[in-house]
Order: structure tokens, then sequence, then C-alpha cells
């Protein structure tokens, strides 16, 4: 297939596009910039100049695909309103997509979050949420993939809260970020709460098999370890990086202080069993011992 990929040269971006590439399709990256045209080049992608905003460009590269996989979002996690115009921009441009599709039969593959269930393990069968700080993305993903009703194969692929590569991404990633600033290596609350996690690689495959075979109107969970306790995972950061480990005040995360709080484990079982998919890269314990001071 020829692949047109928002986000190609993020974390989980530049791993699927090497998947896709390794597994014979064609991708056409979406590139805001020179550096990123550049990275998508080199990795063997055909780069498209424009942004998430640019929603003609987007229109006209998704009609020119056989398949889609929107990974783009602004890290805007600086305050409640940056992070709202994010969470607007992707929803403008996902839409977009969608709706270049429709009629197509084109698989378009969105990229969506392990929803919080109270008291359990989530499920593949269980809704996202729609509610808080990036509730608008939930609304957004559960729109698309009402798109199967009018002729896109849509399908969501949930990323658990931490995927991760060498340490480094996701809300782990966050938290070593907030060490190395402020000298402690925290959590929120008693730390007990669990975060799902996913290598980026093993994350990679699983969009490359939505992409060729999910289901219209499905969604998937990319995860490996249903739940790290969050203290365990500071414990790691602060033995790294030479810090002190101790729970810190919810409101240290910013617009994301709830959800750090959360319990939230998922699991992956059904996405295991029907798409084949076998976690086989690091856990984010071990892989967070890459971590360099």
């Amino acid at each position: 297939m020829r692949v047109f990929v928002t986000g190609a040269t993020g974390l989980v971006g530049s791993a699927v596009v090497a998947e896709l590439l390794d597994n014979g399709h064609s991708v056409v990256a979406l590139a805001r910039s020179d550096a990123s045209a550049a990275a998508a080049e080199k990795a063997g992608a055909e780069p498209v100049r424009g942004a998430l905003a640019d929603l003609d460009v987007i229109r006209e590269n998704a009609a020119k695909a056989d398949g889609v996989i929107h990974l783009a979002f602004a890290n805007a996690f600086s305050s409640a309103e940056a992070l709202a115009n994010a969470v607007a921009e992707e929803t403008a441009a996902l839409k977009a997509q969608a709706e270049t599709l429709v009629g197509s039969g084109r698989p378009l593959v969105a990229v969506s979050g392990t929803p919080f269930v109270p008291g359990r393990v989530a499920t593949e069968a269980d809704p996202v949420s729609t509610d808080g700080p990036v509730g608008g993305r939930g609304r957004t993903v559960t729109e698309v993939l009402g798109f199967a009703d009018r002729g896109v194969r849509t399908s969501a692929v949930r990323l658990p809260r931490t995927v991760h590569n060498n340490g480094e991404g996701g809300f782990a990633g966050l938290l070593t970020n907030i060490a190395r600033q402020s000298g402690v290596s925290g959590y929120p609350g008693d730390g007990t709460q669990r975060w799902p996690a996913v290598h980026a690689l093993d994350a990679a495959v699983l969009f490359r098999l939505a992409l060729e075979k999910a289901e219209p109107g499905t969604a998937w969970h990319a995860v490996a370890d249903e739940g790290v306790p969050v203290a365990d995972i500071a414990a790691v950061i602060g033995r790294r990086l030479g810090l002190p480990v101790e729970s810190v005040p919810e409101e240290t995360y910013g617009p994301l202080g709830p959800i750090f709080a959360m319990d939230q484990p998922a699991s992956s079982v059904h996405t295991q069993q029907a798409l084949g998919w076998t976690p086989k890269h690091p856990d984010l314990l071990a892989d967070l011992e890459n971590l360099g001071r």
C-alpha cells in the first residue's frame, strides 16, 4: 500500500514508518519542518511539507493514498488552554482524513489512548474516556470510528500512557524530564497507581496489522505491560539519575496531574488473539535501565 502517515518522525511514527517499509509498503510522510522532511526522507519515506493545521494538504494526500495512519499530536501540556488547542487541531485534521475517504473502503488507523475503568483492567470493549483534559480526543476517535458506516475501514490503536524506547517517551518520559529539572524523581499520591506501557517497536507492528487487516470500526490495545506501579517507575528513574525518590503534589504535573494520579491498567488479550500481535521488546522497567545521567 501507499500509506499516508502524519506524525511520521516522532517516537512512535518513526517506528511505524520503518515497520511499514520493512513489510513492503511505501510511505508518504507529513513533515512540518525541513528537519522533519529530511528525517522522513532519510528513513525511506516520501516527505510532503505541511502541518496538522494544513487541512488542504492533508485531504490531498489522504485522497491519493491506499491507506492512512494518523499519529500527529502537538504535545502541548504546558497549560489547559494549550492542550485544548492541540486537541482541536487534531480533531479537525482527523475528521478531514475520514471525510476524504468516505465510500473508498480504504483503511484509516487513528491513534487513541487506553481507557480508564475504575476498579478493573480496561479491555478493548470499553469505550474511551470523553471527559477530562484530553476527553476531546476520545470524542473525536469515537466519531471517526463511526465512519465505518460510511465506507471507511476505520480502526483505532489505543496506546498506553507510556510508549517507550531506550528509556524515553510517554508519561514515564515526562516523569524523567521533570525529575531532571526538579532534582527529585517524583510520583503523585502513594505511587500504587498502575500505568500500562508498550515498547514503540511493538506498537509499530500493531499499527501495521490494523492497517492491513482490522475490521471497520474496531479498537485495539497496544499494551505489553498491563500496569506498572508508578512508584516503581520513579524508583528506576531516581536510581538511574542519582536522584531522591518521593511523592510530590499532583499539581507538579500541570493539567495532566489528575490523569497521572489514576490507576489505569489495561489488557491486550483480545488484540493479541485476534490480530496475532505479540510484544517482543523490553518491558518498561527494563527499558528505563537505558536512561543515562
